[in-house]
């Protein structure tokens, strides 16, 4: 496996290859700031390798990988080279030619679309993982690469080797976590290609009471009804830790405690959503004062036209002309006229001379109207309940929009006026303050005093342990969720929370960490439909085909089931000659895919059929070693 990327999703990801699915793994990343030698530098031990313990211990191992035969395939390992960009030269020495999968990991979507297009040139039967912040663009470039594979590699085989493109966004994957922290059991949303999988985090309403298990329980959480905050990030073992995919036994020992339990299925719909206008609305265009005034010119003008049309026995439509004349001057003197005409005519004038002000003074409100609706608007007097984003670059710009989708009142906080996502809040219409979040008066700004939750979501990590502190002296009761990088620094900065502000929430995240299961079980040939967090743990969701998967094949679904392992969720009942990779049995969303969700636990699963699944990082691992062929490629 060959990782390529510049940032800690790139060292999380090689580190998950190689302590959870055994792979030797070569990771690709840029020199050192100040580093001028010639050439890539020499070969090293990769951070990711100081993280494989650790994982170890997450998975049940009791430790990690030895650092060895990343040259030779044999063995899980980590080998570190550094290079600047990954071109036809870098890419050759790492060995991409001989690799079974490549991942593409830099923030920047050019550079890895670049390196893709050599990739499947040097190698047409590489499986790729591409990293793309434009989903849009990213899909187009996968139906690409895959038809260039389709001319250039046999078909015979194509059937031996998954030479896929699969293109995942850590800020897709990661924002609905991020986002449902923000409020105590929202829902979390699995976005496939046309599916949408809901889970919902549910708390008893008594302690003795179970939660409603809806279509599946997928985790019981270390929370309870008494203790909603849990033990979060603090124990990793004891009957109060959570467990994920427990069987009915454990749910039910469980009683009183939190779950997550899968509560629906829906597809997307087929016609996009239609994006909010930047521009302001008709009642902020016209307010309540300028449609009085409008009211009553249409008033003046009726009446006046009336009499104009009685006087002068003219049909309405040339009545209400002539008044609109004479109203704006710009009609001939009647002198010739009648005595009642020409009275109507200095009436209808003295009226005009009155609403000209009016108008003048209407036509610049709406103006002004529309100035400030096109600028970013400010946190409004009396808000409350709200939560504050700090942070509008990549992944919070995502979870903005999952946040507004949730129909939560949202403030945001940001020091760059160009960031990504400020353009999307000011379409969103959500009131934004710019400034430095570490300064004084930035939160007071964003009212968070009076806020329902803090969301730190910068790159920095000290920025927004330093936000959470200052937010926490502000409101000590104050819904916390931090986005740290280390996860042994995030669990630290838990316990302290907790331990100083033992009624307040306190979330800690790691962006990278949850991203990470996706990309690598993607990386071993398997479509993941998404990933959902559970606690500090995370829950994959993916498709596979049962033929030559030991544990499923010839199995009952009840069978099929290990209890914090898998579980098998739905059945593909689509004919296998219709299926696509995407679970999409036809390329018009007018067709879904044809999942049946309600199982009975005795059917029997054939070589044919193609099942979703729920599965720990250590689960999925041994499923995919148990389908290897004799050659050790994944199928």
């Amino acid at each position: 496996m060959v990782v390529c990327g510049d940032d800690a999703l790139a060292h999380r990801i090689a580190a998950e290859l190689a302590d959870v699915y055994r792979q030797a793994v070569t990771l690709v990343v840029p020199p050192p700031a100040g580093f001028e030698g010639a050439g890539s530098p020499p070969t090293s031990l990769s951070r990711a390798s100081a993280l494989l313990g650790r994982m170890s211990a997450a998975v049940g191992r009791p430790g990690g990988p030895p650092l060895d035969g990343a040259d030779t395939g044999q063995g899980a390992g980590v080998r570190e080279v550094t290079a600047a960009v990954p071109d036809a030269q870098v890419l050759a020495a790492v060995g991409v030619a001989r690799a079974a999968a490549l991942a593409l990991l830099y923030e920047d979507d050019e550079a890895n679309m670049r390196a893709a297009f050599l990739a499947r040139r040097v190698n047409p039967r590489i499986r790729l993982v591409l990293r793309m912040y434009n989903r849009n663009l990213g899909r187009r470039m996968a139906e690409l690469l895959d038809q260039a594979t389709d001319l250039t590699v046999p078909e015979n085989v194509r059937g031996r080797h998954d030479t896929s493109t699969v293109v995942l966004s850590d800020a897709d994957t990661t924002a609905p976590a991020l986002a449902a922290t923000a409020v105590v059991g929202t829902r979390k949303i699995v976005q496939a290609d046309g599916l949408l999988l809901r889970a919902a985090e549910r708390l008893p309403s008594s302690p003795g009471d179970v939660a409603a298990p809806g279509l599946a329980t997928l985790a019981l959480l270390s929370s309870t009804t008494s203790d909603p905050a849990g033990a979060e990030g603090s124990d990793r073992s004891g009957p109060q830790a959570p467990q994920l995919l427990p069987d009915d036994d454990a749910v039910r020992a469980a009683a009183g405690r939190g779950t997550i339990v899968l509560e629906a299925v829906t597809h997307e719909p087929a016609t996009p959503r239609r994006r909010t206008s930047r521009g302001a609305s008709f009642k902020e265009l016209l307010s309540r004062r300028l449609r009085w005034a409008l009211a009553g010119v249409v008033a003046a003008v009726t009446v006046l036209a009336v009499v104009s049309s009685v006087i002068t026995d003219e049909s309405p439509p040339h009545a209400v002309y002539v008044t609109l004349l004479d109203l704006f001057a710009i009609a001939e003197p009647a002198v010739e006229e009648s005595a009642p005409r020409q009275i109507l005519q200095l009436l209808t004038g003295f009226v005009g001379l009155a609403l000209l002000p009016l108008l003048v003074a209407g036509a610049l409100e709406a103006l002004g109207a529309y100035r400030s609706a096109a600028a970013l608007r400010r946190p409004p007097r009396g808000l409350a309940g709200h939560v504050v984003l700090l942070g509008l670059g990549k992944i919070g710009t995502r979870v903005l929009a999952q946040l507004r989708e949730l129909d939560i009142p949202v403030v945001c906080v940001e020091d760059d006026p160009d960031a990504r996502g400020v353009a999307l809040a000011r379409s969103l219409r959500v009131p934004v303050v710019l400034g430095d979040v570490t300064q004084e008066g930035v939160l007071e700004a964003a009212k968070v005093h009076r806020a329902h939750a803090l969301l730190a979501l910068t790159s920095a990590d000290t920025t927004n342990l330093e936000a959470a502190l200052y937010a926490r002296t502000l409101a000590p009761d104050l819904l916390v969720a931090l986005r740290l990088y280390d996860d042994d620094f995030a669990t630290a900065v838990y316990r302290t929370l907790r331990a100083a502000h033992p009624d307040a929430l306190t979330r800690s995240r790691s962006v990278s960490t949850l991203a990470a299961p996706a990309f690598a079980a993607a990386m071993m040939g398997r479509q993941i439909l998404g990933a959902i967090p559970v606690e500090r743990r995370v829950l994959l969701f993916a498709a596979l085909d049962v033929a030559g998967q030991p544990q499923l094949e010839g199995r009952t679904v009840r069978e099929a089931f290990r209890p914090g392992a898998w579980r098998v969720l739905a059945l593909d009942t689509t004919a296998p000659q219709a299926r696509r990779p995407d679970l999409t049995a036809a390329h018009d969303r007018d067709d879904p895919p044809g999942l049946l969700w309600d199982l009975h636990a005795g059917y029997v699963l054939r070589p044919e059929d193609r099942v979703v699944i729920a599965a720990t990082r250590a689960g999925l691992a041994e499923l995919l070693e148990g389908s290897r062929t004799p050659s050790g490629r994944g199928r």
